[in-house]
Parts: C-alpha cells; sequence; structure tokens
C-alpha cells in the first residue's frame, strides 16, 4: 500500500483531493463538501485505492457473508412508491401472493438440517398483517428453530404496524424483540432529503421516521443494518446527505451493522423513463461510501441487486 501512497501524492490530482487522501491515511473524518468532491472529481482508480485502505485497514483480507434465506410473506402494499416493481395494490391481482401462516412456516421447515443461521422478513405492508400477528409468527418460528437470528421488518412496515396497533416504537420493537426479532434490516431508507422522498414515495414513513425506528431499535439492543437507494433522480449532495444522517446516528448509537447500497433498477415500475446508472457509477458509489462512512465496519453488496460480476468487483473498492 505504501507505493499507491506515494503515487497519491505525486499525482497529477487536485490538491483538494490530495488533502483528503492524507485524511484518510491519518484516520480523520472527511466532511460533507470532501465527500460531494470525491463524488464529482474522484477518478475511479484513485477512489478504489482509498476505499480498499480503508477496508483492508478494518478487516484485513477478510470479506463476511451470511446464510440466511427470505421470507416474504405478501407483495400487496398500501403503499404506492414510484420506484418499486414488487409490490402489488390491494385491488391488483396480477402476480401478487398472500402467504398464510402455515405457508410461512413451511418455508422455515423446509431449511431443517440445512446450514442457515438467518431468515430474513421483508413485504408488502398489508393491512391484516399487524404487529401481533408478526410477534406471535416468530414466536413459532422460533420454536421450530431456536437458533435462528430473525432479521424482520424494514423502518416502513415498523411505522405503519405500530400506528395500527396504537404503540410507540418503543413498545412495539419490544413486543416483537420479546418473541424473538433479532434486528432490523436497512431497507426503506430510500433517499433521506424531504424534497427528493416526497418524489418517489411520498406516502410511506417520513425520513425522521425512519431514524428514529432505528434509533429506538438500538436503544433497545437490537441492531440493524442502513440501506441508500441510489441512481434515480438524486445528485451527489444528496447522497452524501444521506449517508452524513446515518453517520451521525451511528456515533451516537453504534448499532448500525452494515450499509447497503441498493441500485434503482427501471424494470416495471413508474420510474422506467429514467436510465439506470453505469457499472462504474455503482463502484465510485461504494468506494465513496467506504471513505465517508468512517462508522461503519462493514459495506455490503447487495449481489441479487447488481449482478455477481459487480458484486465480486466492489470487493477492490471497499
Amino acid at each position: 500500500m505504501d507505493k499507491f501512497i506515494e503515487i497519491i501524492r505525486q499525482s497529477n490530482i487536485p490538491d483538494a483531493l490530495k488533502n483528503i487522501a492524507d485524511k484518510v491515511l491519518n484516520e480523520q473524518r472527511i466532511e460533507f463538501e470532501e465527500g460531494v468532491l470525491l463524488f464529482e472529481q474522484g477518478e475511479l482508480a484513485f477512489l478504489g485505492v482509498l476505499a480498499n485502505y480503508i477496508r483492508e485497514r478494518k478487516n484485513g483480507s477478510y470479506v463476511y457473508f451470511n446464510r440466511n434465506f427470505h421470507v416474504e410473506p405478501t407483495n400487496f402494499c398500501v403503499f404506492d412508491c414510484k420506484f418499486c416493481s414488487y409490490s402489488r395494490l390491494l385491488r391488483e391481482k396480477t402476480d401478487a401472493w398472500e402467504l398464510s401462516e402455515d405457508e410461512i412456516l413451511n418455508i422455515i421447515k423446509g431449511y431443517d438440517g440445512k446450514p442457515v443461521t438467518e431468515v430474513h422478513i421483508v413485504g408488502g405492508v398489508h393491512p391484516k398483517m399487524g404487529l401481533y400477528y408478526f410477534a406471535e409468527l416468530i414466536r413459532k418460528i422460533k420454536e421450530i428453530r431456536p437458533e435462528i437470528h430473525v432479521k424482520a421488518f424494514t423502518a416502513v412496515e415498523l411505522e405503519y404496524m405500530c400506528r395500527k396497533a396504537k404503540l410507540s416504537y418503543a413498545e412495539g420493537l419490544s413486543i416483537l424483540k420479546k418473541n424473538g426479532q433479532d434486528s432490523l434490516p436497512g431497507g426503506g431508507a430510500e433517499i433521506f432529503d424531504e424534497q427528493i422522498r416526497n418524489e418517489i414515495c411520498a406516502d410511506k414513513c417520513s425520513t425522521s421516521q425512519w431514524l428514529e425506528i432505528h434509533e429506538t431499535a438500538h436503544q433497545l439492543g437490537m441492531p440493524s443494518n442502513a440501506t441508500i437507494l441510489y441512481g434515480h433522480i438524486e445528485n451527489y449532495e444528496h447522497r452524501i446527505d444521506h449517508m452524513n444522517r446515518l453517520r451521525e446516528l451511528q456515533d451516537k448509537t453504534g448499532g448500525f451493522n452494515a450499509f447497503i447500497p441498493l441500485k434503482f433498477r427501471n424494470k416495471d415500475n413508474q420510474m422506467s423513463h429514467i436510465p439506470e446508472v453505469s457499472i462504474v457509477e455503482d463502484l465510485k458509489n461504494y468506494a465513496v461510501s467506504r471513505i465517508f462512512m468512517d462508522n461503519f465496519n462493514h459495506i455490503k453488496a447487495y449481489w441479487p441487486m447488481i449482478g455477481r460480476n459487480t458484486a465480486q468487483l466492489s470487493l477492490s473498492y471497499g
């Protein structure tokens, strides 16, 4: 790595980027304007060197994964996010499903004897599947497989569940935890900028609600992940603003396990007219995330959304 550091210092890149590199090497925090500058002026090779340096400093040559499986109880949803290709409104029937409790438990039983460590439960927001329904479901899952880690329900799902049950976030999460829920996924964050959020997913939980739910979970001893939806109508300042709000909450609670950039895909949704960003942009986003989010140990490449090849490449970009 020393030779790469020397190359950076002797290269013709702008002094502002060299200053950022020096801060990285001295383990100093990158500020908001510097994060935007990395996106705007940082070439991919430069960003990759810095991001990989940080990754190796944090985790050596190790890459982590878990053996999990997904349960999606329903894709019916009361919300209408413009970027979503997955959900169906309650009046729709095409490509829609609603699993029964027995069907869900049979999925769990189907993994008997297999070396999985986690079940990931997320889906559409269905008015008939409330907090107490899911608390009982988790209890039954733990009866079938006591050792399995249950990661369940985005903040969007949780906000709706608690509101319908007339419970605070702390009360609702405590019930779920008591029945066996171990952690939260990071979905539903999308973009925190309120104006952009209002354009692409106006009717679901707000930025402040998302952050409050995750902070509450952390206070209750339930860790979580965090996500960002990038590559649509947002700009680089919106991305750094999003990362900065997560970084501030992580400073406060230390409860986030991983940050997961999610690429906007334009198939079969209301934003299909927006072109998808390139693989170069994907890798740049991973690299800047690693450089800026200094208090997150793990940046996760979600291969079902970016493909296996890009996921492999991302290992060299943070």
